[in-house]
């Protein structure tokens, strides 16, 4: 690092100079025009607490039925002596819905506000600039928030709690709630414009964070629950009935750099099939689940040819890189001898297998298997060039493709991947097979809903032959096809999604919307399940009886109206999209990429001095080395291992 580099960087962050020590600072093009990721490494060098300002993260969440609310309780404080201003980057569920920020001081309580993205900032900037505390929530991807803390003064703390809720789905008739505790480093090649919260400093490989995480959930199932286990922490799990249990994380800063992961399977695997409804005085809303029937297993298995994507940047160097190679290989190895195939490995350049679908024989497969187990890892994380590439490989011709892409997501050019998978959706469906303890849930959900396919989450090695196998069973029988949706004197409107795609993965089958009038007549769904005929009928005046107060659907129809409104926007950005979004984001208090909660304690701070910034720094993910943070240029290449060696 050069040495002028180094005190800049020093005087940019002189609160924290006793404690942290800038170990890299890579640039988005390194000194030798490598590709670099945009972050920085810092690692404790003493004890003191400073540079990290964010002392403790608590959830508490409570399941009734298929909804999740959640309270999120993040506590900031300043052991120093000078004001600062704590800059916290963390993740989210893809299908929370933020409705409600408030920040308590003392005895002292404000509600935030939503309101257009800047006027959010202009309003706490001006709150900053006259002393006063203030908190600023602004979403950065869907699944990426930054949460500003203005002037906390030495000796303060500062309590930040968030309200969302979250529509749970169940997969394979298991149900999971996932609350993401880290944000991977993302790399851009977008070099002075990318934006700020990809540049957030992380913490040395090995390094502990002192910050803690804790969770505490509690479950009404509304049925009998089977199983409940957490896969991803050792958490107290503790049964209050048949249908209820609570489940409880100790705070500890070991626990917060993985996603906490909750499965939970209700009595004879059934999954909680019906119609919610919920009647406000403005308007009503509707969420119908419908559980489709058993797969029904094919006859004959329709050909295919597959084009296999693996990430071997070095984000992925270590754990991720040996799980991803796990799941090739299980892929490979699956395939039937009518299927072609070919294999495209990606870092900041990509390399292929053959310019032409090779026809799956075992010698073929063997290649394939070969330069997969010759993988490394290292350099920067070029998708969108490795989509073109795969795009523009030959197809067999009257067969359908699929693109199936392994990584961990870290990357930020989410929109511009919808883009191009859902315009070149003609060329092969995409499957996405996100890998490691933290991945970027958003790219791997956005890259299987653009391209008609189906997500999934690998997040150890055990799980990859599993996951290969669920894969092979959703292409060769979907669940449910030609689905249709019709209502007879029920007045249905604004429906999200607007059309459903041919069902793959055994889930419901989910609808959100509004109605008006009476609560009463029929929903009708109808399909094929293999060959035969399928359908469901709701009676709504019974489900109505059950109860009309389920307010949760009021920001979760909000929700993903602008998730609908985003994947256009993606596609074809326009300032009538952005103005719809926006108006949603304020009618509903809903946080979006153009509207943000600010809150302002209107009792100045006299005697402060101009607040310093501290950006939070992170811990890396578990299991993601510091290859993943401006790591060593690579350039993939079809590199043979000898028979034998493992992967």
């Amino acid at each position: 690092m050069k040495p002028n580099t180094f005190h800049l960087l020093f005087a940019a962050l002189l609160l924290v100079a006793r404690t942290v020590h800038a170990v890299q600072q890579p640039h988005p093009l390194g000194e030798d025009g490598a590709e670099k990721s945009q972050s920085a490494f810092f690692q404790i060098i003493g004890s003191n607490t400073e540079a990290f300002p964010l002392k403790s993260t608590t959830v508490n969440a409570d399941i009734s039925g298929v909804i999740a609310n959640v309270e999120v309780e993040q506590v900031y404080t300043n052991t120093g002596k000078t004001p600062i201003e704590a800059v916290y980057v963390f993740p989210a569920s893809t299908r929370a819905a933020v409705h409600g920020v408030e920040m308590r001081i003392g005895q002292r309580i404000i509600k935030a506000k939503i309101e257009e993205k800047k006027q959010a900032q202009a309003t706490f900037n001006k709150a900053k600039a006259e002393k006063k505390t203030a908190t600023l929530l602004e979403q950065q991807r869907p699944n990426v928030f930054q949460m500003n803390v203005a002037n906390i003064a030495p000796g303060d703390e500062v309590h930040v709690l968030i309200h969302y809720s979250e529509k749970l789905a169940a997969r394979d008739r298991v149900y999971e709630f996932m609350y993401p505790t880290v944000v991977g480093p993302r790399y851009s090649n977008k070099g002075a414009t990318a934006e700020k919260w990809t540049q957030n400093p992380f913490l040395n490989e090995g390094t502990s964070s002192p910050t803690t995480f804790a969770i505490n959930v509690n479950v009404k199932a509304g049925m009998p629950l089977q199983s409940l286990t957490s896969p991803s922490h050792e958490a107290a799990i503790k049964f209050n009935g048949k249908d209820s249990a609570t489940v409880a994380l100790q705070a500890d800063p070991k626990h917060g750099n993985r996603d906490f992961i909750l499965h939970y399977q209700l009595a004879d695997e059934a999954v909680a099939s019906g119609l919610l409804l919920h009647q406000d005085k403005d308007e009503n809303f509707f969420l119908l689940n419908v559980q489709p029937p058993a797969r029904v297993k094919s006859s004959q298995v329709t050909p295919r040819d597959y084009i296999f994507i693996l990430d071997v940047s070095g984000s992925m160097n270590g754990f991720p890189l040996q799980t991803g190679k796990t799941l090739m290989l299980d892929l490979l190895k699956s395939l039937n001898q009518e299927d072609t195939f070919n294999v495209l490995h990606f870092a900041g350049t990509s390399a292929v297998l053959s310019d032409q679908p090779l026809p799956a024989t075992l010698a073929n497969i063997d290649r394939g298997v070969n330069m997969t187990k010759g993988a490394r890892a290292g350099g920067g994380t070029e998708l969108l060039p490795a989509l073109k590439h795969a795009y523009s490989l030959p197809q067999r011709s009257g067969v359908s493709r699929s693109v199936v892409v392994i990584t961990d997501g870290y990357v930020d050019i989410e929109k511009e991947a919808y883009k191009l998978v859902r315009t070149n959706l003609n060329k092969g469906n995409v499957f996405a097979f996100g890998i490691g303890s933290a991945v970027n849930r958003n790219l791997i959900e956005s890259l299987a809903r653009a391209g008609q396919g189906e997500p999934f989450v690998v997040t150890d090695n055990a799980q990859a032959k599993i996951a290969a196998g669920r894969f092979r069973d959703y292409i060769s029988s979907p669940v449910l096809t030609g689905i249709e949706v019709t209502c007879e004197g029920f007045a249905a409107k604004e429906s999200q999604p607007a059309s459903l795609p041919d069902v793959f993965a055994d889930r419901p089958i989910e609808i959100i919307g509004k109605w008006s009038g009476e609560a009463k007549g029929r929903i009708h769904l109808k399909g094929k399940a293999g060959h035969a005929p399928y359908e469901a009928t709701f009676d709504v005046a019974a489900e109505a009886a059950k109860g009309l107060a389920n307010p949760a659907l009021r920001p979760l129809w909000a929700r993903e109206r602008v998730r609908a409104l985003s994947d256009d926007e993606a596609i074809r950005a326009d300032a009538e999209t952005t103005r719809e979004i926006t108006s949603l984001g304020v009618t509903y208090s809903l946080l979006t990429e153009h509207t943000s909660f600010v809150g302002v304690d209107e009792t100045p701070h006299d005697t402060l001095a101009d607040a310093q910034t501290v950006n939070q720094p992170l811990p890396l993910p578990q299991g993601v080395r510091n290859a993943a943070v401006g790591g060593q240029p690579a350039t993939p290449t079809v590199t043979v291992a000898s028979a034998g060696t493992t992967p």
